[in-house]
């Protein structure tokens, strides 16, 4: 085995690590002489001690905006507060004082999606200078900019009944102030925060008068002349552990995780000699699954049948999840039949994983989806076997699912089988993956030969080289796909939620688990609204 998952989780510590310095030190000491805490050190002391804290989102933009914009000024995240799950999301004001570039607005509303999908509270640690003015084209319009967040906002309040807690500890201006205002309660703290629709310049131009920022929107004005805030706090500390007292009196969710449950087989480190040097070689997946699965049990589910598709009965810290996981390598059928190649999803095994999630979701267990799938069958053989036909069926059994969906992808993630094995274009709750997750409608090698193919063939046939601009093109090509398979670039751009290393998947695997069973209803979509009475029923 090799060190090929090391070396690239080391370069991924690497990267985040100083995306979680921010604006960088002279910015935290700044934040310091203001009385005031950054915001990764208020997620710290809000959430409860010793407990994991799933962050969504740490890479986006980190390769954009000329690095000006770590974790786009925004964390986000699942933690653990008063012994519950609540999704957290806290403007980085060492970042551009916190203002909102265009990815500031997709990691929110992922926050607040996955707040309505598993019908958890959500805490706004609001500290933000408003819309980055020179990126306003990629905040302000749209269907899916900033006013989506008031719209989610109010969905959250009006329908959902998801508790909103909104947190002003710093500047909260313009249309940003909409946040908080449309959340159940509001504090604020006394000397350092402010909210107002236009700060004092801008009164200034707008209507002549002078007013100071004090005056116009502090802690004290909002919470005993206007009544737009509900509690003002001393500072920070005091802030977040009212944030808590608040959380804590929330009533307890009906459905509660298991108190016991077994550790795994394997410590979760032997994961890290799981995946081969190359990631085009085989391994055992049931290897993977033994420090995951609590006592590394898998009950398997037709195990003798389609043995390129592994579906089984699991439990994930006490919590059950049914498993859906592709093996690797060549796989022996039944006596008389080909063997198969793991990672490709052929027509009997479509079937095979469209009944068990079919079973899954009648008697409402979640799915987890361990992926490293290369695609699907192709070639007269399938074709004769009805493989579109199964793999439809697939797709929709796993699209129409309404139990909790979470993803994990350890190597391959390519083609229509990323797709059947719960993509993101189907809403799973939570997508997440390890450092060598690799995600593209191919692997670089096939598409070199589905691009390229007959003019290499063609100069092989003639028993020359390919042209120089063939050549060039062939590795143009290679190089595009080796940084677009990279799970960095994947994390940057939001197609996974985060990337997280072998020992820390376990236990977030079970925090995803919990947040997402809160909600005991349908999980299709960013939100489904509960019945409501016909309009003129008595």
């Amino acid at each position: 085995m090799s060190g090929r998952l090391r070396q690239l989780a080391g370069e991924i510590r690497e990267l985040e690590a100083r995306l979680r310095l921010g604006g960088g030190p002279d910015k935290v000491e700044k934040q310091h002489q203001q009385g005031k805490l950054t915001a990764r050190e208020r997620v710290d002391r809000l959430r409860d001690a010793n407990t994991p804290f799933l962050e969504v989102g740490l890479l986006v933009a980190h390769d954009r905006s000329d690095g000006q914009a770590p974790a786009a000024g925004v964390i986000t995240g699942i933690a653990v507060v008063e012994g519950r799950e609540v999704v957290v999301v806290a403007n980085d004001a060492t970042v551009k004082a916190g203002s909102w570039w265009p990815e500031t607005i997709t990691k929110t509303l992922r926050a607040q999606e996955i707040a309505m999908r598993c019908r958890i509270p959500i805490i706004y640690l609001v500290d933000s200078a408003g819309v980055n003015l020179p990126y306003q084209g990629g905040v302000f319009p749209g269907q899916y900019g900033a006013a989506r967040i008031f719209y989610y906002n109010s969905i959250m309040r009006r329908y959902l009944r998801i508790p909103q807690f909104a947190a002003v500890m710093g500047q909260c201006v313009a249309g940003g102030a909409y946040l908080p205002a449309l959340s159940d309660v509001i504090l604020m703290v006394k000397g350092t925060s402010f909210m107002g629709l236009g700060g004092p310049n801008l009164v200034k131009g707008a209507t002549g008068q002078t007013v100071d920022g004090e005056t116009l929107g502090c802690a004290i004005t909002h919470t005993e002349i206007s009544g737009v805030a509900h509690y003002a706090l001393d500072d920070d500390p005091s802030c977040l552990d009212k944030l808590r007292e608040l959380v804590g009196r929330l009533p307890q969710p009906g459905h509660r995780a298991p108190a016991a449950w077994r550790p795994p087989a394997e410590p979760p480190s032997t994961l890290y000699d799981v995946l081969p040097a190359d990631h085009r070689l085989s391994y055992d997946m049931q290897t993977l699954l033994r420090a995951v699965l609590d006592e590394g049990r898998l009950d398997e589910f037709q195990p003798n049948l389609a043995k390129e598709m592994l579906c089984g009965d699991a439990h994930i810290e006490g919590l059950p999840v049914g498993v859906i996981a592709n093996a690797r390598g060549l796989i022996r059928g039944r006596p008389g039949e080909r063997p198969r190649f793991g990672g490709i999803i052929y027509a009997e095994s479509a079937e095979k994983v469209a009944f068990f999630i079919e079973r899954c979701d009648r008697q409402g267990i979640p799915l987890l989806f361990v992926q490293d799938v290369s695609g699907f069958m192709v070639g007269p053989d399938a074709e004769h076997e009805g493989i579109i036909r199964a793999g439809a069926h697939f797709v929709e059994a796993m699209a129409c699912a309404r139990v909790p969906k979470i993803v994990l992808t350890v190597n391959h993630a390519s083609g229509a089988g990323y797709y059947a094995m719960a993509g993101q274009g189907f809403d799973p709750d939570f997508i997440l993956s390890w450092p060598t997750g690799r995600m593209a409608v191919m692997e670089g090698e096939a598409a070199v030969q589905a691009v390229h193919g007959p003019a290499l063939d063609a100069a092989k046939r003639a028993g020359v080289e390919p042209s120089p601009d063939v050549l060039a093109s062939v590795e143009a090509m290679r190089a595009d796909y080796e940084e677009q398979l990279d799970a960095g670039y994947a994390a940057a751009r939001g197609f996974v939620d985060a990337i997280v290393y072998p020992e820390d998947t376990r236990d977030l695997l079970a925090l995803a688990l919990r947040a997402a069973n809160h909600n005991r209803g349908p999980h299709l979509g960013a939100f489904v609204l509960p019945p409501m009475p016909t309009i003129g029923a008595e």
